[in-house]
């Protein structure tokens, strides 16, 4: 079963680039598409949060940012987790799409990036229990009221942590305004031109938090067995799908494991894999942990990739993610039938052009420069114009 189901893997990601003329390609530098978007390439790059906003509203820091990664050569280039309601932000300083002159500064972004052959995606979001922080160099504290801070909402009067707020329960009518701030907030998405929607179930945010059955206690339609505590997330679904453009790919982030014996399992998420396909979602980017404070994990080069080959296995295109810093592992993990696609956050950081630079180290020609750059991809180009 296992060779059966790995060979299979192999098999769909090489269907993918059957048309192409070049037997030479590699799998990371092969299109892929999904609905009606094709991406360039696998690689993706993840959603990071910069804290630079003001109001919610984008601005230059945001263009550089995404547009750079554009500009280096990613397939996709996703927005950092954004809020659907002022509350849902992990900081002040988070990009939100709860009112529409939001919209604005983000469509001058996603512009900038389809012109670099870029997909633009965005994921939406809201922090639970984990919002009103301050920035990371600001400490990554709780934001006191009188600072503006705001008081924080989950599913149970759970604190994350000891030094963290104990949030306030939400109610059930509660529970129906958020589901419809995520739709209200997808439609905006699709106004601002993006073309991939993510949504962000893990770390231990809100969908997350209603989940895992450590940070949801509840005794209602919302909380106990599994098909109560993951009934937000359809419902999410469900509302962003009316919302959201039909032939446009719908993405899920989700924390596949909490890494704790009694929180939300590997066969959880596996189990969660045909209701959501059915209701609509085409990806499942797969990440772990960030509910539960002070738990172990055993972080190191490609450790979460193993989630997104179980979960592949269930019958759905996953994404890796996780200290994937090299072409060649990033190669191994699609040749392997582990993922379709390769979603990468600090190696991008440091290094903007990572694609453009991989595709060198596999001697894959599919990505071209950007005709201003081209006079330096020879490193020895001979005298001419600066």
């Amino acid at each position: 079963m296992r060779w059966l189901i790995c060979s299979y893997g192999v098999l769909s990601i090489l269907a993918n680039f059957m048309g192409s003329n070049r037997i030479d390609m590699s799998l990371l530098f092969s299109p892929l598409r999904i609905r009606s978007v094709e991406f360039r390439n696998r690689i993706a790059v993840s959603p990071m949060c910069q804290y630079s906003a003001t109001d919610g509203m984008a601005n230059d820091w945001h263009m550089v940012h995404l547009g750079s990664r554009a500009v280096g050569g990613a397939g996709l280039v996703v927005a950092e987790a954004t809020a659907v309601t002022p509350e849902g932000r992990i900081s002040a300083g988070d990009l939100g799409l709860w009112n529409d002159e939001q919209i604005g500064p983000l469509q001058r972004i996603t512009s900038f990036i389809v012109a670099q052959g870029a997909v633009p995606g965005i994921q939406l979001a809201h922090a639970g229990r984990k919002a009103s922080l301050t920035e990371p160099w600001n400490g990554d504290t709780q934001l006191p009221h009188e600072q503006g801070g705001w008081t924080t909402v989950a599913p149970s009067a759970i604190a994350y942590a000891a030094d963290r707020a104990t949030p306030r329960a939400l109610t059930v009518q509660e529970i129906h305004d958020l589901v419809k701030a995520f739709g209200a907030a997808a439609k905006r998405a699709a106004q601002a031109g993006f073309k991939v929607l993510e949504l962000h179930g893990a770390h231990g945010y809100l969908i997350n938090e209603f989940l895992s059955p450590l940070s949801n206690t509840r005794t209602d339609e919302y909380g106990g067995s599994f098909e109560n505590r993951i009934r937000f997330l359809v419902e999410v679904i469900q509302e962003v799908r009316k919302e959201w453009p039909t032939d446009y790919p719908l993405f899920l982030r989700i924390s596949v494991s909490d890494w704790h014996p009694e929180g939300w399992s590997v066969e959880d998420s596996v189990r969660l894999v045909p209701i959501v396909k059915d209701l609509g979602v085409d990806l499942i980017d797969c990440s772990s942990g960030g509910n539960v404070a002070d738990v172990k994990i055993p972080a190191a080069p490609g450790y979460q990739v193993p989630f997104a080959a179980a979960v592949r296995a269930a019958g759905i295109p996953t994404g890796a993610v996780g200290i994937i810093v090299k072409a060649q592992q990033a190669e191994d993990i699609l040749a392997a039938g582990q993922a379709d696609m390769i979603f990468m956050a600090r190696e991008f950081l440091r290094d903007p052009y990572f694609p453009l630079h991989a595709a060198a180290d596999l001697d894959d020609d599919a990505l071209p420069w950007p005709v201003q750059y081209e006079r330096a991809k020879r490193k020895n180009p001979g005298r001419g114009r600066s």
